[in-house]
């Protein structure tokens, strides 16, 4: 559930760091080579904008390459053009952005993780986690959004050096 949480907690990491902490192991050994990262549509639940928000793919044309260093850190960079669309599935409000990143993570040898993300990315945060990082719980922004994980998945710091473009709840609503 930890891991799940974890994912869940950065959208645009979900799209490209978080689908790399699960490719990772898949893609190790295979050399510095660019991987498709394939997306998936998933529903976020009410606890985020108070409604369920699908959350979609309309345009997903990014790749990953891992990089595996001698002290078992291992750097995973993602890029390529991205959108996402966020649809409030009560009334069927649909807004749709860019989101194409591109992302680098790194998982340190002790299982703790670093994303960061360039350009425009998603982020969702649960209420709690939002509330901490006085961030709105979905949102596209745009600058440089770094997040670190400990071992356990467990958000430990959330950093935004840029601004917010859209708070996607407040639009939805």
């Amino acid at each position: 559930m930890r891991r799940l949480g974890m994912i869940v907690a950065l959208g645009a990491m979900l799209g490209m760091l978080g689908g790399m902490l699960i490719a990772s192991p898949a893609l190790a050994g295979r050399g510095p080579k660019w991987q498709f990262l394939s997306a998936q549509p998933f529903t976020l639940p009410a606890e985020f904008c108070g409604f369920k928000v699908r959350v979609a793919f309309p345009v997903h044309r990014q790749y990953l390459k891992l990089l595996k260093s001698s002290n078992g850190t291992m750097i995973t960079l993602a890029t390529g053009p991205a959108r996402m669309s966020f649809t409030n599935r009560n009334t069927g409000k649909t807004i749709t952005r860019s989101v194409s990143g591109p992302g680098k993570g790194t998982v340190f040898p002790d299982g703790s993780f670093l994303g960061a993300l360039k350009g425009h990315s998603a982020s969702f945060l649960p209420p709690d986690l939002a509330q901490r990082f006085g961030l709105p719980a979905v949102s596209v922004t745009a600058g440089a959004l770094t997040a670190g994980f400990d071992p356990d998945g467990h958000l430990t710091s959330l950093s935004l050096r840029g601004h917010v473009l859209i708070d996607v709840c407040a639009t939805l609503s």
